[in-house]
């Protein structure tokens, strides 16, 4: 995760001392150090400055364990920058903001999709020629040539920053709500691009996305139907031995769904059923308990407090306290199937 803060001095002469300290071996030492001490998780990994005139931004890049980290990383670099000033001869420096936006948190932004923010994943797939024929009604061809004009040429053609997919978005922010991450996050975290190549006659795709800015343990994780879905997928808090598997392990799982979902869509506008399922599918009414499948719990149950109607928050606790999980498995079953 980074921080970015910005910090001003009288005189060009003075931000470009400080600069070419925080550069140096020696200051980045000093400035880890004062860091490090701030946490028993968070590490500074690397220093990356800029200058603007009278003013110095100081991107600092660190690790976090399985929190998302901001306030982590904010208390460090506000005692690293303590120190910088009343330590290291730097006391004309002002701090102007402990976040100068050179983060760069919950904005678009050049510097998250080249440097990454947060945690950087790829992720791949191989769909079997007649899969694509078959099942996503498509030709491999026809897919890489949609994904060449749309994702890449027509992103680049809107200027886009990071952009280049059909929804990253949509995916990842269900994923999001759905777990207590920050979903005003998703700007950067969405930051993806998706690759398609004819492989033997196979479809090769792949998504690539440098930001993705999860935690399991903190900020929104601690709700209880936020934490029955990390629960569901066995990365609740932090990992007991290796800090920090949980959230890689929690980014690696958004990559591969916003993965299915860009294939979904591709093929589906490949296909020419976009219109077509969206008005066959669409929300003109509401949902009513008639046209929602629905397992009651027994009053027996393991949890000792799930009972009666079964909905989607209970029956992921039930899974999570020793009830069958195969409840789950029913209530997402489609009808007459």
């Amino acid at each position: 995760m980074t921080r970015g803060p910005c910090v001003s001095f009288d005189t060009l002469v003075r931000a470009g001392a400080a600069k070419q300290w925080l550069d140096s071996e020696a200051g980045q030492k000093v400035m880890k150090k004062a860091f490090d001490s701030t946490s028993r998780f968070a590490r500074l990994q690397t220093i990356k400055t800029a200058m603007a005139g009278t003013y110095l931004y100081i991107r600092f890049k660190t690790t976090t364990g399985d929190a998302m980290g901001m306030n982590m990383i904010s208390k460090g670099v506000e005692h690293a920058l303590h120190v910088m000033a009343n330590e290291s001869g730097f006391e004309d420096m002002a701090i102007v903001s402990v976040s100068g936006n050179y983060c760069t948190d919950k904005k678009p932004a050049a510097i998250n999709w080249i440097d990454g923010r947060g945690k950087s994943v790829v992720a791949e797939a191989i769909i079997p020629g007649d899969v694509v024929r078959n099942v996503l009604k498509s030709d491999v061809n026809a897919l890489v040539e949609l994904n060449v004009s749309k994702n890449l040429i027509g992103s680049a053609m809107a200027g886009s920053i990071g952009g280049f997919n059909a929804h990253a978005a949509n995916v990842l922010t269900a994923i999001f709500l759905a777990t207590g991450q920050d979903p005003a996050q998703n700007v950067e975290s969405s930051n993806c691009i998706t690759i398609m190549k004819n492989y033997n006659g196979n479809l090769q795709i792949s998504v690539s996305m440098p930001s993705i800015e999860v935690g399991t343990i903190g900020g929104g994780t601690i709700l209880e139907p936020q934490g029955a879905m990390l629960d569901l997928l066995g990365v609740r808090g932090a990992h007991p031995s290796h800090p920090g598997q949980n959230a890689q392990r929690l980014a690696r799982i958004v990559a591969a769904a916003v993965l299915a979902g860009e294939l979904s869509l591709c093929s589906a506008l490949a296909a020419g059923h976009l219109v077509k399922s969206h008005m066959a599918h669409n929300r003109s009414a509401p949902a009513t308990r008639s046209s929602t499948p629905v397992q009651n719990i027994s009053a027996g149950s393991s949890s000792g407090h799930l009972s009666g109607i079964a909905t989607p928050v209970t029956l992921a606790m039930t899974s999570v306290h020793g009830g069958k999980a195969a409840a789950a498995g029913e209530y997402l079953r489609p009808a007459g199937r």
